[in-house]
């Protein structure tokens, strides 16, 4: 499987919607949302839904059939499952697959149980945020593209808790930090804030030197560390 750059960085973990619709394996327990889920997808020309399921031995059995691209996962689902167990196990089958986890709970720490040298390909998205189709589609396409994607309500209730070098961040490359950690490439940064994209790239650029990360150390995606420093975790 070839590999993708997200704006001219790096190469991410994986790009296997190349010319095709992501496939994509759908996990949750409650069949009224779970249609809801599967309806909203099913209207996306770019996602293609390969299996529907209801637990985590299904969504399992199913992975390792189909080999879908992402697997969008409740995480609560009543049993000895959760989402975070299955997308691991899923992993295990298949290291190159996106995760999205769903969860009512906007609690980031729920991650806190994947080790940070495992999270690049993994989205938490608020169920509640289905609704925004757009944030959907960022979750799906940054985890298939080896990112980390968060809800943007985590994000801003991450904003009143930052400290180390997030504290240091000016306005405008905090605002930036955001959007990255939402899944938003350059381009669409540059639409959103009204700037060119090359500066945005500048913007960028900028914030990984005051973040400390360096474009020639580490093997996880540059994106990837951002987030996980926004997070206040860390990847090499």
């Amino acid at each position: 499987m070839p590999s993708v750059s997200i704006d001219g960085e790096h190469p991410a973990v994986a790009s296997p919607g190349a010319g095709r619709p992501l496939r994509i394996l759908v996990l949750e327990d409650e069949p009224l949302f779970r249609d809801l889920l599967v309806g909203v997808l099913a209207g996306r020309p770019t996602l293609e839904v390969v299996s529907q399921v209801a637990t985590g031995p299904e969504a399992i059995e199913a992975g390792g059939r189909l080999r879908p691209d992402v697997a969008v996962l409740d995480i609560e689902l009543g049993d000895e499952w959760n989402g975070i167990r299955v997308g691991a196990e899923l992993r295990r089958l298949d290291p190159t697959i996106g995760i999205v986890l769903l969860s009512n709970h906007a609690d980031a720490e729920l991650l806190s149980g994947i080790g940070p040298e495992r999270l690049a390909g993994w989205s938490y998205l608020l169920k509640r945020s289905v609704a925004d189709t757009s944030a959907l589609v960022r979750a799906i396409e940054g985890a298939a593209a080896g990112l980390v994607v968060l809800d943007p309500e985590l994000v801003t209730r991450r904003r009143s808790r930052l400290a180390g070098p997030l504290a240091t961040l000016t306005p405008r490359q905090l605002e930036i930090l955001e959007l990255i950690a939402q899944g938003w490439t350059n381009s669409a940064i540059g639409e959103r804030l009204g700037l060119v994209e090359k500066s945005v790239e500048n913007q960028i650029n900028g914030l990984y030197q005051a973040l400390g990360i360096d474009r020639g150390e580490g093997a996880v995606h540059l994106r990837v560390r951002a987030t996980l420093t926004f997070l206040g975790r860390h990847a090499g």
